[in-house]
């Protein structure tokens, strides 16, 4: 359960970086008009949002119970009279088994949003596609 879980979030934080690197294109290749001048969105300063699974956590409980219970009860009554002699006897044997098991699990994930890679930072500062003009 642990392999399985530690997989899944390996999986989940490819698919959120594929989705950042999908969304870095997106925004590279969206253009808006300001003064006659095509201008990228990434040049107007929108990055993409990048998320990162800070921890995550898998927690499992397990109970189980068995008992057995065993009696055994005898009475009896013994009684005398003149020639006469009565006795009477109850004799009683039980024996029990008893069983029960209960399980639970919960898993949890904390995703937190993070800054765009500082070398993403550096380099959209850097660059002037063509056919772009910016001012300084």
């Amino acid at each position: 359960m642990i392999e399985n879980m530690g997989l899944s979030v390996a999986t989940a934080q490819a698919a959120l970086d594929s989705n950042s690197i999908e969304m870095l294109k997106s925004l590279a290749s969206s253009t808006v008009e300001i003064g006659g001048t095509p201008v990228s969105l990434l040049n107007l300063g929108f990055v993409p949002s990048f998320y990162a699974f800070t921890e995550a956590s898998f927690e499992a409980k397990m109970e189980f119970a068995m008992s057995e219970s065993t009696s055994f009860d005898v009475s009896g009554k013994v009684s005398v009279e003149t020639k006469m002699f009565s006795a009477s006897i109850n004799a009683g044997h039980s024996r029990k088994f008893d069983q029960s098991a209960s399980a639970s699990s919960s898993i949890a994930a904390r995703m937190v949003s993070l800054p765009p890679p500082e070398n993403l930072v550096t380099l959209l500062k850097t660059l002037n596609p063509v056919g772009l003009t910016t001012t300084t």
